[in-house]
């Protein structure tokens, strides 16, 4: 698994669209790539038609992680499907 918590916890921009976030914008991990995207940008991204098979694989995929860790991966899985801030 990435070390996403330096890469991605708190995000300046938006990967997608390049809007800058301050430190108390909600923000989101994509189901697709694991960037930091805003919340107008998930919305786009949850109008796509393999949305609902790539969320799934998702889920899968973070709870396999966990299980070959055997250990909690910390709020990445999360983060993709819930908002986050960075204060």
């Amino acid at each position: 698994m990435l070390d996403w918590k330096s890469k991605l916890t708190c995000a300046v921009e938006c990967t997608r669209c390049k809007k800058p976030l301050n430190p108390k914008d909600q923000r989101i991990l994509s189901v697709y790539d694991h960037e930091a995207i805003c919340m107008e940008c998930k919305r786009i991204e949850e109008k796509r038609p393999d949305y609902k098979e790539t969320s799934g694989h998702m889920i899968g995929m973070c709870h396999r992680d966990i299980e070959l860790m055997q250990k909690d991966p910390g709020p990445f899985c999360y983060h993709h499907f819930y908002p986050y801030t960075c204060d």
